[in-house]
């Protein structure tokens, strides 16, 4: 829908947050060949994770794994897990070879086995088809009308960046309570997962929606396919779904991904009920503001307002199959990445739905780049070099995902850019 037909979570009260711990159970490849690291704590065996020996692979970034302990994942210097099950850190793994879920090659979307974020070979930046990674300015709030209109990436749980990264933009103060005005704020979607307190993160937005109401701005969210998959998984558990590689499960999914026992511990209903009420979609300031990069919205309906009530009625219909399917569409990826055929795509969007650029996340910026970093620290082109939104697609899309899965930058923006 168009921005301001409601405010997200408005009336809701400051939520409680307790202190959280890691619990990262991601099997990894080949795990046999490649070491954990010394200051990781042992994981429990395959079965306390819930996979058996026979059971499929799942996941976003899917991994291989056999029956026996469960590793943990690969660490690297910046204190973050290793986010996509490759071992090593950033690098291919080793070992048998693995397929990989695009828009390019496979059209049917997420399946359990493929592998979703390839390392992307590149070359020398200035070669054709380079995208350019800009610095952005913030524009001055106006004096009349709506206030000035932010932007946020991937949060996936850290709490911590995104709170430093709000008060650096004067949006919170140091009690954490909304300090913007009529400023209006939307993220991007993907809060859960990974990081070490996705609930904390809900219940901030939660209570920053009502307090930017009564301050005469807004804090709105869109869905992202990490809130289906923790709706999933509380939902629907062990239950299994039709999946394209087999039978598959949303619990099984949610651990691979990067699910945090301590989020699921916490998820209440009323963290279940926002989360379903988020749209997919929005268009505000001419800009077109989605969760992931790919063509899957078109699948949904031939306007905003048909997308988010088209998917918010599946949502409600609680069928696993059904909501499975919401969730291996929304993890597509890379649909504006390719020279020749990105431009076109985001242009099928936004002669679709309007605006003049698409702005997303899902995808990090590292990989939408092929800069990836290694193992030996050089950082030079790694999650770490991210420091603002990356504009490509001949300047009709904005990537938001800074990668602080990857120890990169968790984004926060003001809009529009001054490119």
């Amino acid at each position: 829908m168009v921005e301001g037909s409601m405010t997200q979570g408005a009336g809701q009260g400051p939520a409680v947050r307790t202190d959280t711990e890691r619990d990262f159970r991601l099997p990894v490849a080949e795990p046999a060949s490649h070491p954990v690291h010394p200051g990781a704590a042992a994981a429990g065996s395959v079965g306390s994770t819930g996979f058996g020996s026979d059971a499929p692979v799942y996941g976003e970034y899917p991994a291989y794994y056999d029956a026996g302990p469960a590793p943990v994942p690969a660490q690297h210097g910046y204190g973050h897990e290793a986010p996509y099950g490759a071992p090593g850190v950033f690098g291919e793994p080793a070992g048998r070879p693995m397929g990989h879920a695009t828009e390019e090659s496979d059209p049917d979307g997420y399946t359990p086995t493929q592998r979703d974020l390839p390392v992307i070979g590149r070359g020398a930046l200035g070669g054709p088809g380079d995208t350019v990674q800009i610095q952005y300015v913030p524009q001055e709030a106006p004096g009349e009308g709506p206030g000035p209109l932010y932007v946020v990436g991937d949060v996936h749980g850290y709490i911590d960046e995104l709170v430093a990264e709000l008060q650096f933009q004067g949006l919170i103060d140091a009690d954490r309570n909304w300090s913007a005005g009529n400023a209006r704020l939307w993220f991007l979607g993907d809060f859960t997962d990974r990081g070490p307190d996705g609930i904390g993160v809900i219940d901030l937005v939660m209570r920053l929606s009502a307090e930017a109401a009564a301050a005469g701005g807004y804090c709105k969210a869109l869905m992202g396919n990490h809130e289906l998959l923790l709706i999933g998984a509380k939902r629907f558990g062990d239950t299994p779904v039709v999946s394209g590689a087999g039978t598959a499960t949303f619990q099984a999914a949610w651990l691979l991904n990067g699910g945090q026992r301590t989020d699921m511990d916490r998820l209440q209903d009323v963290h279940l009920q926002w989360m379903s009420r988020l749209d997919a979609a929005v268009l505000v300031d001419d800009h077109l503001l989605l969760h992931s990069d790919t063509t899957a919205y078109l699948d949904y309906g031939d306007s905003v307002e048909d997308v988010n009530d088209t998917i918010h009625e599946l949502l409600n219909r609680n069928d696993a199959d059904i909501t499975w399917d919401l969730f291996r569409k929304f993890t597509k990826r890379f649909a504006f990445r390719d020279e020749d055929t990105g431009p076109q795509a985001v242009r099928e969007l936004i002669g679709t739905y309007g605006g003049s650029r698409v702005v997303h996340g899902h995808s990090p910026i590292p990989y939408l780049l092929g800069e990836v970093g290694t193992e030996d620290g050089d950082g030079a082109h790694g999650p770490e070099a991210v420091v603002g939104p990356h504009v490509y697609a001949e300047g009709l899309a904005i990537a938001m995902d800074g990668g602080v899965t990857m120890a990169g930058k968790l984004l926060v923006v003001q809009l529009p850019l001054n490119d």
